[in-house]
């Protein structure tokens, strides 16, 4: 996060913010804490598994793109261990 000159503060308002757009695109329904905690470490997920393509995002959006699809990978895994 810090390369990106990401903060810790940018990061909460990042995760809160693609924690919420993947609730929505995933019609989840979770509360604001969660959505943070997906969104992190979503975008720690997400960046992950990118990186073992040789992709790399970078920055505010970057962090917000890869925040939305790890948060989708980790709903879409806590429903299938749920049912």
């Amino acid at each position: 996060m810090d390369e990106a000159g990401i903060g810790w503060i940018a990061a909460i308002i990042i995760g809160g913010v693609a924690g919420w757009l993947a609730e929505q695109f995933m019609k989840s329904n979770m509360g604001v804490f969660m959505n943070i905690i997906l969104g992190i470490v979503g975008a720690i997920i997400a960046n992950a598994i990118l990186g073992i393509f040789g992709v790399a995002l970078g920055g505010w959006l970057g962090y917000l793109i890869a925040g939305f699809i790890g948060a989708c990978i980790l709903i879409a895994v806590g429903r299938m261990l749920r049912r």
